[in-house]
């Protein structure tokens, strides 16, 4: 998938901010996920989603850049979860060991109504 393939959308709820993403994130595209969660964290939200339903890749500069965003919530007391359905994304969760870490919900429905 070329770089052009990837969007993040932002979507307000009140106090919580719902990102979405689109297509892979990866070496070339993380820079641009990490601008946006950056902006938003920055803007004050105090709950945060990061929704992953759309994405089809993920490699470790993506999952640096969620760990660093998600560290950034917990020193500032704010919240932080993560959308996940497709298996090949959970499964980057799991051999990594950050579904200790970040909660992970199946649709961004129940990950609001958390």
């Amino acid at each position: 998938m070329a770089e052009q393939d990837f969007e993040v959308r932002e979507h307000s709820h009140a106090e919580l901010e719902v990102i979405s993403v689109v297509g892979e994130i990866d070496l070339a595209t993380a820079p641009q996920l990490r601008t946006v969660l950056d902006r938003v964290l920055d803007a004050g939200a105090v709950s945060l989603i990061v929704d992953l339903s759309g994405t089809t890749f993920i490699d470790s500069t993506a999952l640096g850049v969620l760990i660093g965003a998600w560290k950034r919530t917990q020193n500032e007391g704010r919240s932080m979860s993560v959308v996940a359905s497709d298996p090949r994304i959970l499964r980057v969760f799991e051999i990594t060991g950050l579904t200790d870490l970040f909660p992970l919900h199946g649709t961004l429905d129940e990950a609001m109504a958390s």
